[in-house]
């Protein structure tokens, strides 16, 4: 199996890539070849034991989307997209690369006849936005607030359509904020959930930009790898006309990440946490989702933490192990 994955130097596509070269495989089945493509050639999985390729390539310029798929790749992973707060604050930034490209990538695919690739779209919660019931159901209307969650909503119709009409054949992946991101902050209004507990665990100060009874959804990187690594062979005859699904993860507030971080590391590491409320990010945060009912997902495979203590674990485990 040849995998492509789009936006390869990002977190989530770091450690997909990271994987694949460890384990050989992507959903049970081997991978023979990976290509691994970002605005910025991709630094990752120099020991795949299979053929590899990494390539700077922006899919908004001409011909990039053709040439990227020009082998046929069986399975395309495309988590190429600029975060919340600077879709927010660059309106035409945002909608080139997040929907300008992703349609770029869908038709560079129709027009090879025979060619049905599996593709695996990265959306996000932003398509939500409030107001929605306390729990969110698999069914509900898709109602965004933000430039971002437009440019992913209009993706993931776009994703049922193309699919629809056997152009290829997708599966949208509704990320939870993954938590806790290693490395920097990024542009993300959501950055600060990683940042309130990675910095203290690292001994760093964190600032807490909103109030500690603001509630979300929450996986870790690992089960975001997994999300992807499932819906590589899902069986998508399950998935009907409605290719696009919420992940399951964890509800959880500031003030639950924040206990959790205390029952792992202590008050010496709480004691870090400094507030500093920010009312740009409030107000982005305030028209998000909080809670999901996701048996759809959770029925067809998909797995994610329980608690937030085993999110925070998980990073112990595969960031600081």
């Amino acid at each position: 199996m040849h995998v492509l994955i789009i936006g390869a130097a990002g977190m989530i596509g770091r450690k997909l890539a990271e994987r694949i070269a460890a384990t050989g495989a992507l959903g049970g089945k081997p991978v023979n070849a990976m290509t691994l493509a970002d605005i910025a050639e991709p630094q990752v999985a120099p020991d795949f034991s299979g053929t590899r390729t990494a390539l700077a390539a922006d899919l908004t310029d001409p011909g990039t989307a053709d040439s990227l798929i020009a082998d046929r790749p069986d399975v395309i992973v495309h988590v190429a997209a600029i975060v919340s707060g600077e879709a927010e604050a660059d309106f035409d930034k945002g909608y080139s690369i997040n929907l300008d490209g992703t349609r770029a990538l869908f038709d560079a695919i129709r027009a090879i006849d025979g060619y049905t690739p599996r593709v695996i779209y990265a959306s996000s919660l932003a398509v939500f936005g409030a107001p929605f019931p306390p729990k969110i159901p698999d069914d509900y209307h898709l109602t965004p607030l933000t430039s971002y969650g437009t440019q992913k909503a209009i993706g993931e119709l776009l994703l049922n359509d193309y699919s629809r009409r056997g152009f290829l054949d997708g599966v949208g992946i509704r990320f939870p904020t993954i938590c806790i991101r290693p490395g920097k902050p990024n542009k993300a209004a959501s950055s600060f959930y990683s940042g309130i507990l990675r910095e203290p665990l690292n001994g760093q100060e964190a600032v807490l930009p909103v109030g500690t009874d603001v509630r979300h959804w929450f996986a870790s990187p690992r089960s975001a790898v997994g999300y992807i690594d499932h819906a590589a062979t899902l069986d998508t005859t399950q998935l009907g006309a409605q290719r696009n699904m919420t992940m399951p993860g964890v509800s959880a507030t500031v003030g639950d990440q924040i206990e959790a971080l205390r029952a792992v590391a202590g008050n010496e590491a709480v004691a870090l946490i400094r507030h500093e409320p920010d009312p740009m990010v409030s107000a982005i945060i305030s028209g998000w989702p909080r809670d999901f009912v996701t048996a759809r997902a959770c029925d067809l495979g998909f797995r994610a933490e329980e608690n937030f203590r085993q999110i925070i674990e998980v990073y112990l485990e595969d960031e600081m192990g």
